[in-house]
């Protein structure tokens, strides 16, 4: 028999680095501020403040200085960011970030899309990114991207996707995390994956970044619950997609992953009104309908 769900689960919001990265609408730094306030009021306690790439291919991150200067930095609260380069590293360490993300892929044609490296050459960076995350006193996230598939290769051997995780394990992370970047991966190969990383992560934290591209991002949620996994990636109203892969869809949604959640008796700490109206409120802002489903139900169905 199964084990019973996770009583708690942990929501890494990712709206404000994954979610706006491919907008065409830049979203201003007072607007950004506004919205980190407002998901924190709303009980959300992991913020993906911004990532330290280059603006010239990302403008929606440059910014990112600005921001983490000028926000309100709650003591409960966990603010990261994403570096994929030394000198994204050396910008976060002079903005006095907390908390990092550090992920390879598994498929050598988004490696070289993403990073402009092959997988060995960006696991060589990235392990010694985390060595230097570390001597600055930073927590490490290390992942792995394109861990269930690829929109340019199809399928990646499971092999490649645990050999890279062991490789970052051994660099001693603070947490896995496992991405579906292109949205291909499908609840048996979710369960597997899983089951087989545990394997190499014991104890350490493991987390799950899903991609809602085929439509099977809820069920390939509740398949990780099933299997333990109490930390997700979402992202407010299900933006999202990365820049570097063709037709890339929007992250599952925040709201709904909350409602899901807590309809299985699945504890978030997140008012999930406050959280439809902070989603509702940027819908405005952008100028669009976002893909989550539960922010544009009548009151009663929520």
């Amino acid at each position: 028999m199964r084990d019973p769900l996770p009583a708690k689960v942990v929501l890494h919001e990712v709206v404000l680095r994954d979610g706006i990265q491919n907008e065409k609408k830049l979203v201003s730094t007072e607007e950004k501020i506004r919205l980190i306030d407002r998901l924190t009021a709303s009980g959300l306690r992991r913020i993906e403040v911004s990532s330290f790439v280059n603006p010239g291919l990302v403008p929606q991150m440059a910014d990112a200085e600005e921001l983490w200067r000028r926000i309100d930095r709650r003591k409960d609260v966990r603010y990261s960011a994403l570096v994929l380069s030394e000198r994204g590293l050396a910008r976060a360490v002079a903005c006095g970030v907390p908390h990092v993300g550090v992920f390879v892929s598994a498929s050598e044609t988004h490696s070289r899309k993403n990073s402009n490296k092959t997988i060995a050459g960006a696991l060589r960076e990235a392990l010694a990114l985390i060595r230097k995350a570390h001597a600055s006193g930073i927590k490490v996230r290390a992942g792995v991207m394109n861990a269930f598939g690829c929109a340019y290769e199809g399928k990646v051997p499971v092999r490649r996707v645990l050999k890279l995780a062991g490789q970052l394990l051994d660099a001693d992370p603070e947490e896995i995390c496992l991405a579906d970047t292109s949205g291909l991966g499908n609840p048996r190969q979710i369960r597997d994956v899983i089951s087989r990383t545990r394997k190499l992560t014991g104890r350490k934290a493991l987390s799950l970044h899903l991609h809602n591209t085929k439509g099977q991002g809820m069920a390939n949620l509740w398949t990780a619950l099933e299997e333990g996994v109490t930390i997700f990636d979402t992202s407010l109203g299900g933006l999202g997609g990365c820049p570097f892969i063709v037709g890339a869809r929007g992250n599952i949604a925040t709201e709904d992953t909350v409602s899901l959640l807590h309809d299985a008796g699945v504890r978030t700490e997140i008012d999930l009104q406050q959280l439809i109206d902070v989603s509702l409120s940027f819908e405005k802002y952008m100028g669009q309908v976002f893909p989550a489903a539960v922010s544009h139900l009548a009151g009663t169905c929520r």
